[in-house]
């Protein structure tokens, strides 16, 4: 008979404390920072009714989306009717619809949850992640991209990211060189999939993809050429280029340009490279598009748009909306491979912790773990009574830095002792200075 097994589910993963201690030090950096530039807290169900999300993603998207199948008489039909959370956007889109008349008329949210692909698991990739966004809802002015935009790089500035860039480009400019290109309109969209997938599958994959789709060759060759850009060069000068190519009176171009221009002024000035290749495979966005990219890094660590008609399938008229997404998941690793986190997130997980010198001391133990917890200290309690070589050794191997001793004569004297053990000095002080003796000796 075999035995169960005790893995999650494939492109799910369990968080170690240390783990989770890392997690909670990168998002309680997000937090911060998106909450100094106005946004505030939102919070929407783990799953939506099915129609809420499908047709929002386009097509790969609807693929991934994960199916919740009706319940009780209907389970045997194989329908669905709810569905797992895709992203954090959509949802967003539905609580603005359902809440317009409560909401501010220019509305800042930031959402910070988990969200589910039925996507195929591999390195970096997973079905469960956590996504991290903002969003600026009732504008279309080009003020709100530098501001999305200059949150962004502040994160990442704050996390210790060094020499990242911010890609930029917009969908009326894809679609422009797209038309330039020779490829018809019907079959944008399939060049759109396809092209997203360039930094993954490079442009030999991409080409063969456009013949797949059934987009003529030579205009495949036109559409890539077009697409093209020098990894240094400057945001002016592919402006330049892009109106060249598509008149010098193109909006979507000049939209890009007052981006530049604005977000000069936050934290995102000296990292934003226009590229006209980048595509984002969401078929909602209908403005500006933007990643994140790293240097050495395949991918990106977070991406986002406009999409000023995506409220409207939900309302009935469009409100103007735009953000951006930070993986969390991706983040993480790439801090973890590159040692990047400070040497306190993998700390000690308390400040002391006490001993149990017998069975009689448990009362006294438990009033001095109370005592020091109520001066601010983090306490642990060993829950036995034991050799004290063997507490000491538990509390090496938990890399606790203090042990607070309780033993018959520092109980009588009303006095404990405090082991420092990366040092391993011992102190007898009065119970009511151990907190203090403990806090002047931790750094």
């Amino acid at each position: 008979m075999s035995s169960t097994s005790t893995k999650p589910p494939a492109g799910t993963r369990d968080f170690l404390p240390d783990e989770v201690r890392r997690r909670e030090h990168v998002i309680r950096i997000v937090r911060q920072v998106y909450e100094r530039y106005g946004f505030e807290p939102l919070e929407t169900p783990a799953f939506e009714n099915i129609e809420t999300l499908l047709g929002k993603y386009g097509e790969e998207g609807n693929r991934l989306i994960f199916k919740i199948l009706k319940r009780g008489e209907h389970e045997t039909s194989g329908e669905a009717d709810l569905a797992l959370r895709y992203d954090l956007t959509v949802p967003l889109a539905r609580v603005v619809a359902q809440y317009q008349n409560e909401l501010p008329r220019f509305w800042k949210r930031y959402q910070i949850q988990p969200v589910w692909r039925a996507d195929r698991p591999a390195r970096g990739r997973f079905r469960e992640f956590y996504q991290c966004d903002i969003d600026a809802i009732g504008s279309t002015s080009p003020a709100v991209e530098a501001d999305v935009i200059g949150a962004v790089c502040d994160v990442l500035g704050q996390l210790g990211f060094e020499g990242f860039s911010l890609r930029l480009n917009h969908r009326l400019v894809l679609s422009g060189l797209l038309d330039a290109a020779g490829v018809p309109p019907p079959q944008h969209s399939e060049a759109l999939v396809a092209l997203d997938k360039l930094d993954k599958i490079s442009a030999g994959g991409v080409r063969a993809e456009f013949v797949t789709r059934g987009i003529d060759g030579a205009a495949a060759e036109r559409c890539l050429a077009s697409f093209e850009v020098g990894q240094a060069e400057r945001p002016d000068d592919t402006l330049r280029r892009l109106r060249s190519a598509l008149g010098e009176q193109d909006a979507a171009v000049g939209n890009l340009q007052s981006i530049v221009t604005l977000a000069a002024h936050t934290a995102a000035a000296g990292r934003i490279r226009i590229d006209p290749s980048l595509a984002r495979g969401l078929s909602y966005y209908t403005g500006a598009i933007m990643e994140i990219a790293v240097p050495d890094l395949a991918g990106s660590l977070g991406g986002g748009g406009r999409y000023d008609n995506l409220v409207g399938m939900f309302l009935g008229r469009d409100v103007p909306a735009c953000g951006f997404s930070l993986g969390l998941e991706r983040i993480i690793v790439v801090m973890t491979e590159r040692g990047m986190f400070p040497a306190k997130v993998g700390g000690a997980a308390v400040d002391v912790m006490v001993t149990m010198w017998n069975e009689d001391s448990r009362a006294e133990g438990l009033a001095l773990a109370a005592e020091l917890r109520r001066d601010g200290l983090r306490v642990d309690l060993y829950p036995e009574a034991d050799k004290l070589g063997k507490q000491l050794k538990y509390a090496a191997g938990r890399s606790t830095p203090f042990v607070a001793i309780l033993g018959d004569d520092e109980r009588a004297k009303g006095m404990v002792s405090i082991k420092d053990m990366r040092s391993g000095d011992q102190h007898t002080v009065a119970r009511g200075e151990a907190a203090e003796h403990i806090r002047s000796r931790r750094q």
